[in-house]
């Protein structure tokens, strides 16, 4: 999911303006949220775990830059409070809150007045704060679990032992083991009701088997689409009218690091391939070893009417 900023238009009665729109991208669908306002300081740590590395080391550097002018500003409003000041003015003053800010104190710049001493204290308490909060946020950053779970471009819709189902496909990148991994799929809808209420449906889609005690190289999703299945009666062409997506979750626990792993993916109704199947990433080579080829892991072949009988 990816959320993009637009800006929004300024009320012309004088009232407040409204929260800019924001832009929310799920696969292929787009949605658009409208007057909720996003205090980014009610929520700052949800910000420095979502927002890219780039632009949280940018938005550090821009707060240390703040910091530093803004302290350097109080020592020159008396002047004299810092002794050997160099280079001589404002910049020698600012690289002296630098240095106070980082706590690393060269020694050569220091406070000579009683206004100095109160104004780097301040600034060093400050500079310890700032110092435990980036680390703990990087912390929390580098050891967050994360998943390296791939899954299938698209899904099929194929026979199988006389049935026919729903399969997508999944595999673990890291090729570690994954234990006790479980998998939901659900299908999302548009759905108006007698009374013409129109809303977002959830239904839950049974999965032949929704759990693997040792989840390392590969794991097909089945649901298989009989008399009581939720898609019984769909087509690709009703799925596709009333905006239908299907929302594939796994979890397991890692064994190497003991921590809960989740991942997700969303496909739409395009994205289902109705008589098709997977190509075959199986392969067995001259000297009896199984290959798993994940190359052809996005692959999908159609299945023909003499294939099905």
């Amino acid at each position: 999911m990816r959320t993009v900023h637009l800006g929004g238009p300024e009320p012309r009665d004088g009232s407040k303006p409204t929260a800019a729109p924001r832009r929310f991208v799920f696969g292929d669908r787009e949605v658009v949220t409208i007057g909720l306002e996003r205090r980014v300081w009610q929520d700052l740590y949800h910000y420095c775990m979502t927002v890219s590395w780039p632009n949280l080391f940018g938005s550090f550097a821009l707060a240390f830059l703040c910091f530093n002018l803004a302290f350097s500003v109080i020592y020159w409003l008396s002047p004299g409070c810092i002794a050997n000041v160099n280079p001589p003015g404002f910049i020698g003053i600012f690289f002296f809150s630098v240095e106070t800010l980082a706590t690393v104190g060269y020694g050569d710049m220091h406070p000579d007045t009683l206004y100095g001493h109160i104004v780097a204290s301040g600034e060093i308490f400050v500079g310890m704060m700032s110092v435990a909060l980036l680390t703990g946020v990087m912390f929390a950053r580098f050891s967050r679990p994360t998943a390296r779970f791939l899954f299938s471009d698209v899904g099929v819709v194929r026979p199988l032992d006389g049935r026919t189902v729903l399969m997508f496909r999944a595999a673990n990148a890291r090729q570690n083991i994954i234990m006790e991994a479980s998998a939901q799929l659900r299908l999302l809808q548009d759905t108006v009701t007698r009374e013409g209420y129109r809303y977002r449906r959830i239904t839950d889609l049974r999965l032949l088997r929704s759990e693997h005690p040792l989840f390392v190289l590969g794991w097909n999703l089945m649901h298989v689409i009989d008399e009581n299945s939720p898609l019984a009666t769909e087509t690709a062409e009703s799925l596709a009218a009333a905006r239908a997506s299907f929302n594939l979750t796994l979890s397991g626990t890692d064994e190497t690091t003991g921590q809960v792993l989740m991942a997700r993916r969303a496909y739409q109704a395009s994205a289902i391939r109705w008589n098709h199947t997977f190509r075959d990433i199986i392969s067995t080579g001259e000297d009896g070893v199984d290959q798993f080829d994940y190359g052809r892991f996005h692959d999908v072949d159609p299945i023909y009417d003499s294939e099905v009988r």
